[in-house]
């Protein structure tokens, strides 16, 4: 709650134009900025793309392929579109998978952001202990790159802006406008506070 208070008080920031931070030199861009900075890029998926050192973004379909999953060495399943229409943890039994899901909807108006640090905690268990993440939604293009979005934002200390260029350079993904503007929430008091220390 708190965060998305202070979520509500950065808003004004992400309509206002462009400007520089002081900290990185990164620009902070506006909603409509960060959307046409997504589409450019690239635009073609793989059903899962490694956009980082060991996280994968991915869809429904690469969750529900067990052979494929044992060929990229997934230990570690983070489902941003839990639901109890499509499996769960039971999904991948005997598989050493741990697994988390998050219950999500693709929807401008749904709050994200107190999936945020959750998430960027799981991933970064997961990596930590030498395993490789499969974030997935039902496409791979909007929750689940979000939260990735924040997970390298929180944990890997970058801009909103480095964190789509990023992701971006290998899987097209295009978060909601409501998930941009909690990203860009997020980013203004990340940058706050790493400015404070």
């Amino acid at each position: 709650m708190a965060f998305m208070s202070r979520l509500s008080r950065s808003r004004s920031n992400s309509r206002s134009p462009s400007r520089k931070d002081s900290e990185k030199g990164s620009p902070v861009l506006t909603v409509a900025e960060l959307e046409r900075l997504l589409y450019t890029g690239k635009t073609a998926c793989n059903h899962a793309d490694e956009v980082w050192p060991r996280p994968y973004i991915g869809d429904q379909e690469i969750a529900s392929n067990r052979k494929e999953l044992i060929k990229l060495g997934i230990t570690h399943i983070l489902n941003c579109a839990q639901s109890k229409w499509r499996g769960g943890a039971e999904c991948y039994a005997g598989m050493n998978i741990t697994y988390h899901g998050i219950e999500a909807h693709d929807s401008p108006s749904f709050d994200m952001s107190i999936n945020f640090y959750p998430a960027a905690e799981f991933i970064h268990r997961a990596l930590s202990s030498g395993g490789t993440v499969l974030v997935h939604c039902a496409v791979g293009l909007s929750r689940s790159a979000t939260l990735v979005l924040a997970y390298l934002m929180i944990r890997q200390n970058m801009t909103l802006v480095e964190a789509i260029k990023t992701v971006k350079d290998h899987r097209g993904v295009t978060p909601n406008r409501g998930f941009l503007r909690q990203l860009s929430g997020l980013d203004s008091i990340l940058r706050a506070s790493r400015n404070v220390t």
